[in-house]
């Protein structure tokens, strides 16, 4: 049997060679969309802090205030000892904010997903699937065994067609991002809905770029529809993310209060993991307060995004229509996708390159994310710089 160096020191070389091998930088943040990347001062467009909220000053004293109340560590599961009074509240909050009877928090969005979708499915059952949704909905569904059925992105005529094709199993489950993450496109929520209602069956929408982004004061997705939350338990199981807009960490699910229960029951990722920090709840309840009272964030954002659609039009790169923070360039192969990423950043702009897995084969792009923290100026030193890199491309 061959060494444990020798296999995957092979594996990373190979690596190398398909351009695909990432390499983690230290990052810190400096001021406003500014980082210190590996000891460089970089302007950004690589961070999921929509509204510039990681730096809030009230999020910071909150957690701060937290840690000399509770200490640093929740010590505990939270079905054992893990559950203090930081983290009740948040949970309250959190169904107040979407309008739902009851939220569970977990330490990360990863966790939510992997736990919530096995405790709703299983074998016997049916699940089905956007065809693009993210690697946590994905696992997910492979942890549940139920049987897993996907369609092509955002068709609902595929997606029709696999309910009335799953009509035998015991419980039907749609499951798909409500914005997906390297495209910036939304997935058509009311008519899924209402196929789940004419087919019998749930639906699970993962709200982790719309929270706090989209929807009146921030309430995401749901609100962006014009759907109505008091309507929706017996159909929908809402999850989001609290590490991007809310500028924090975690993620909750929140529905039926009969549901939630039972989450707390058999997701395993939150029933056998010690608590997040009581630190952490406290400032998620701070941002909570600022996302909602702060609404020239998400208007800066509309302006930002509006800015960058016209500066990119003049391209020779495919550049989606967005709705969101997230802006794809799609540049093709990986080669390209790394070499324009090279241009950028000898300018001092940092946009990541996103190549496969993360994306399908043939379509590598760069990722460019806005945040409430970039100035108009900034948009526009981005924009000029990609006109240089295409220019010396031709």
């Amino acid at each position: 049997m061959p060494r444990l160096h020798e296999v995957f020191a092979a594996a990373v070389d190979a690596l190398d060679a398909q351009q695909l091998r990432r390499r983690r930088r230290v990052v810190a943040t400096q001021q406003g969309a500014t980082v210190s990347a590996d000891g460089r001062t970089l302007l950004a467009f690589a961070s999921n802090d929509y509204l510039g909220l990681a730096q809030h000053p009230a999020l910071i004293e909150a957690a701060q205030q937290a840690a000399a109340n509770y200490g640093a560590s929740a010590t505990a599961s939270p079905v054992v000892g893990g559950h203090g009074p930081a983290h009740a509240a948040l949970e309250d909050e959190l169904a107040r904010f979407v309008g739902l009877p009851r939220a569970l928090y977990f330490v990360a969005g990863y966790a939510a997903n992997t736990g919530a979708l096995p405790a709703l499915v299983e074998r016997g059952d049916a699940l089905i699937c956007d065809a693009l949704n993210h690697a946590c909905l994905i696992d997910g569904a492979r942890l549940s065994r139920a049987e897993v059925k996907v369609y092509p992105h955002n068709d609902l005529a595929a997606l029709e067609r696999a309910l009335v094709a799953a009509q035998g199993a015991r419980r039907r489950l749609v499951a798909a991002d409500a914005v997906f993450s390297m495209d910036g496109d939304l997935a058509p929520l009311p008519e899924m809905l209402a196929l789940c209602e004419r087919h019998d069956a749930w639906l699970y929408v993962d709200d982790a770029h719309g929270f706090g982004v989209l929807g009146e004061g921030g309430r995401g997705s749901l609100s962006h529809w014009g759907l109505d939350p008091a309507a929706l338990p017996e159909r929908l199981i809402y999850m989001a993310t609290l590490g991007k807009a809310a500028g924090v960490a975690g993620a909750f699910v929140a529905g039926d209060a009969a549901l939630i229960e039972w989450l707390m029951h058999k997701a395993r990722p939150y029933f056998f993991a010690t608590g997040a920090p009581p630190m952490v709840a406290e400032a998620l309840r701070a941002s909570l307060r600022v996302i909602e009272a702060e609404g020239w964030r998400r208007e800066r954002l509309v302006a930002l995004l509006g800015q960058l659609a016209a500066g990119l039009a003049g391209l020779p790169w495919a550049a989606p229509p967005s709705a969101c923070a997230i802006q794809p360039l799609i540049l093709g192969d990986n080669a390209t996708a790394m070499r324009v990423m090279a241009a950028l950043e000898a300018e001092g702009i940092w946009v990541p390159a996103i190549r496969p897995p993360t994306v399908p084969e043939g379509t590598a792009r760069l990722r460019i994310s806005l945040s409430a923290a970039h100035t108009a100026a900034d948009v526009e030193r981005l924009c000029a710089a990609l006109q240089r890199a295409a220019a010396a491309a031709a």
